[in-house]
């Protein structure tokens, strides 16, 4: 089975795209040049700001899956390196104990 990519693209007006790839430098010729998905397409120029490489595709599309449920700072803290941030960001707002 081949290898696979998750990548995150910061698009021309600030949002992100989360996708999965075999071939993460074709596929980012295909984002640049208007042949990625439809919300890139209308966002160009693209930059990649995150990847991280699967020893099989599935599991790449199964973590592109599970970012692309992520808030924006959640994807932020993960873009960034500041991994400790990440279980709070996961938190649902209902468990988030307020100082009183």
């Amino acid at each position: 089975m081949k290898k696979g990519f998750v990548y995150i693209l910061e698009c021309s007006d600030g949002s992100y795209y989360t996708g999965s790839t075999i071939d993460i430098q074709l596929r980012l010729q295909q984002h640049q040049n208007g042949e990625g998905a439809n919300h890139t397409k209308k966002r160009l120029p693209v930059k990649l700001v995150y990847l991280e490489e699967f020893t099989r595709i599935d599991l790449a599309f199964n973590r592109e899956k599970q970012i692309q449920g992520w808030s924006r700072k959640k994807k932020e803290a993960l873009i960034h390196g500041e991994y400790n941030q990440l279980p709070k960001l996961s938190m649902a707002y209902r468990d988030i104990k307020k100082d009183l």
